[in-house]
């Protein structure tokens, strides 16, 4: 897949091939992102163009000072793993600042999608553009002025309720894992790197690698949770239970949000590995002890548990 970064005005310095272009911010890219990007691939076939997606960076209502967005479900890096696992040929990033968000919706695009060769546009139905976000998904019809074909994507429904970005971030913020899963079509997942702790899980039978996320992804509500987890560097694929939180048994005087994974039937030195870790079940949310033996009693029953539903999800 071909990453190119772009900001406006357009510096276009080689030719490029004519595209049908699936444009949105696609945070998650969730099944209704997947739609749009479909529609996309499914109009270059039909037009004899390559398949391309525009995403923007950074997060236009951060720059717009309409919110203030620190995390995300899925960074831009992730972002871009994700759109390759769809099949996406190449991907235009465009730099969002306030010069682009100044251009009028007509100026969008005669400056921005004409120059990049765009033969078809698919958007979501709640697309908007322009200066003020005057710009709406049915405007394109018309500014297209017969020079490129344009698909505007429903909303896709699942539980009883319309899938969005905003319903994902509800669903984690709960611990809601099995209903973003759902929005997603795949488990949620987040990516770190192993780094050292202070081992007390190993002092009490239950050795954890922490992770330090390498993006800001948005983290789940604290609680323990059923896990997969895959190690990048040795394409190896494992179970095991995650606390997200603040470990209140210890009593500690400042504490830190932690992200501790225990795997199961395995006893190696992870330091410095990469793991991407997917949320498969919430089995608790976090609480304090008595003592560390309540403490370790409960890990206990919480790896019997997690064992118990892996085996009626015939996963292990």
């Amino acid at each position: 897949m071909e990453t190119i970064h772009l900001t406006h005005p357009l510096k276009i310095e080689r030719e490029v091939p004519p595209v049908s272009l699936a444009i949105g911010y696609f945070d998650g890219v969730h099944l209704g992102h997947r739609s749009v990007i479909d529609q996309a691939r499914q109009m270059a076939g039909e037009l004899g163009v390559s398949p391309a997606v525009m995403t923007f960076h950074p997060h236009p209502r951060e720059v717009l000072g309409k919110a203030s967005v620190s995390r995300y479900l899925t960074p831009l890096p992730e972002k871009l793993l994700r759109f390759e696992e769809l099949g996406v040929q190449r991907v235009y990033v465009m730099k969002f600042d306030r010069g682009l968000a100044s251009r009028t919706r007509e100026e969008f695009v005669e400056e921005v999608l004409i120059p990049l060769k765009v033969r078809g546009v698919s958007v979501g139905f709640n697309f908007t553009f322009g200066r003020g976000a005057a710009g709406k998904a049915e405007d394109l019809n018309h500014l297209s002025d017969g020079r490129f074909r344009v698909e505007i994507v429903h909303p896709i429904a699942s539980g009883g309720d319309f899938v969005s970005s905003t319903r994902l971030r509800q669903a984690l913020a709960e611990g809601n894992v099995g209903e973003a899963a759902k929005i997603l079509g795949r488990p949620y997942s987040l990516r770190g790197e192993v780094v050292r702790g202070d081992r007390r899980g190993r002092t009490i039978g239950f050795p954890t690698a922490n992770i330090r996320l390498e993006d800001p992804f948005i983290i789940p509500a604290t609680g323990v949770y059923v896990v997969r987890v895959r190690r990048e560097e040795v394409s190896q694929e494992l179970f095991g239970m995650m606390n997200i939180g603040y470990r209140p048994t210890f009593r500690d005087p400042n504490p830190v949000k932690t992200l501790e994974v225990h795997l199961f039937d395995l006893d190696e030195n992870l330091y410095g590995d990469r793991l991407e870790v997917e949320f498969l079940h919430r089995l608790r949310g976090e609480q304090p002890f008595e003592s560390v033996s309540a403490l370790t009693e409960q890990l206990k029953s919480d790896e019997r548990n997690s064992r118990t539903w892996l085996n009626r999800q015939s996963l292990c």
